[in-house]
């Protein structure tokens, strides 16, 4: 019998169990390790909760850890509560798919400022993340600032500009209803250093700006290059960037505005004592598309910061590191270690890419250690044990299910779920 252990429970993590438990049948033990008690990753806290479409996906990931082969260990951090080295010792290989938690630092002066938040906190704040429960954000100013040009980005204007009815049907929790309910916010700017041709925002995702009940998107069309420039765009990205050209004719008609800012590098965040403006350098696209800075400078008042520039993995001890993720070459570092997803790759991609990274990687496992041939190894047995001896409270498939059926009866009819977002409260609801 072989034993795995998949560090990770978010995309990259259930499609490398998927794709093992398909190889192995029950010729392995597959286990899914998360430092939450309870699974599902990005899928969980950093899918927008207006987009449940996209958290659809899950329904998948349940048929992988309901099949025979495959279990759930929750509530252990790999490198604090058990050494990769020692789940090498316990497992036949180890697979690292830690996503990429962790914001990317914007490196201006005055990021430090309250009110300055990255989105992976302020994602995290609305979706229940346990780390970012007690954020608060301000919401008490009239302008926010939201620096980038991808879907997250986006993500965060939208949910910043919706109305409380617009949120039926999501699962935001309701500490975040609540307060965006009172927000005072009226203006979101999306800063972007480059034009609409560079934007990493998706038909779908952009679309959804124009049918908001309170808010208008805002376009300057001198922004725009000539028509016939986007015939040579990739479709998808063409698509988009007629989106944007008809938000330039909406009537103004709400009280809301979501304002685009093209060309517009943040060279600076200032404030007494907390975030009151933001400092844009105007900017130009070099021949290679580079943006320049002009040397014209503006202010954009924000009282609200959010920079959504991209995201970093978490280094583990001894695993080599660099450049935001795991050193590998086609997803192996080192014997019988590999990584997965945004851990292998970096923070690219969609949930659907990690499907052909984690087959990818569970075929290179698989050669390596065909079936009819173990070392023996005692995988979650000899796991639990350790982590008893340590006093850890791991949490398992059964507390997981526990947990989701106290979320579902705790739900007001008509309103969000609200997430359990503390640690011992996930806990007490298992008993332990």
């Amino acid at each position: 019998m072989r034993h795995f252990a998949v560090v990770g429970s978010g995309p990259a993590g259930f499609y490398t169990a998927e794709a093992l438990e398909k190889a192995y049948g029950d010729q392995a033990r597959i286990d899914i390790l998360d430092r939450y008690p309870v699974p599902y990753g990005l899928i969980r806290f950093g899918v927008a909760p207006d987009h449940q479409s996209l958290k659809a996906v899950s329904k998948r990931y349940d048929k992988v850890v309901d099949s025979a082969g495959v279990d759930f260990i929750g509530n252990i951090t790999v490198g604090r509560d058990v050494s990769v080295a020692e789940l090498l010792d316990l497992y036949d290989a180890v697979i690292l798919a830690t996503g990429a938690p962790h914001d990317r630092k914007l490196g201006i002066p005055g990021e430090d400022l309250p009110g300055v938040f990255g989105s992976a906190e302020f994602v995290g704040w609305y979706n229940g993340h346990p780390d970012f429960a007690d954020l608060d954000p301000p919401l008490d100013g009239t302008h926010a600032a939201v620096v980038g040009n991808g879907n997250v980005a986006l993500d965060c204007a939208r949910i910043l500009s919706k109305t409380r009815g617009e949120f039926e049907g999501s699962d935001i929790v309701g500490h975040a209803l609540d307060a965006l309910e009172k927000s005072a916010i009226r203006t979101v700017t999306l800063l972007g250093r480059r034009g609409p041709h560079q934007i990493a925002m998706t038909p779908k995702e952009l679309g959804e700006l124009g049918h908001l009940e309170a808010a208008l998107p805002i376009i300057e069309p001198a922004d725009f290059p000539p028509m016939t420039d986007d015939e040579p765009l990739e479709p998808g990205l063409r698509k988009s960037v007629s989106l944007l050209r008809g938000f330039a004719d909406l009537a103004a008609d709400k009280p809301k505005r979501i304002v685009f800012d093209f060309f517009a590098k943040p060279i600076a965040i200032e404030g007494n004592g907390r975030a009151e403006r933001i400092i844009v350098e105007r900017t130009q696209l070099s021949a290679s598309g580079a943006a320049q800075g002009t040397g014209e400078t503006y202010e954009v008042p924000a009282t609200l910061i959010v920079s959504a520039i991209g995201y970093a993995t978490s280094p583990i001890a001894d695993v080599p590191f660099a450049g935001g993720k795991f050193l590998n070459e086609g997803g192996k570092v080192a014997d019988r270690l590999y990584a997965v997803g945004w851990a292998r790759r970096g923070p690219s991609g969609t949930i659907g890419t990690n499907r052909p990274d984690g087959y990818e990687v569970a075929d290179q496992v698989a050669v390596a250690m065909p079936t009819g041939s173990s070392a023996d190894r005692p995988g979650a047995a000899g796991l639990k044990r350790l982590l008893e001896e340590r006093g850890v409270m791991a949490t398992d498939y059964d507390d997981w299910r526990k947990i989701e059926e106290t979320e579902t009866a705790n739900a007001r009819p008509g309103s969000p779920r609200e997430k359990f977002v503390r640690h011992a409260d996930w806990l007490k609801t298992v008993g332990r």
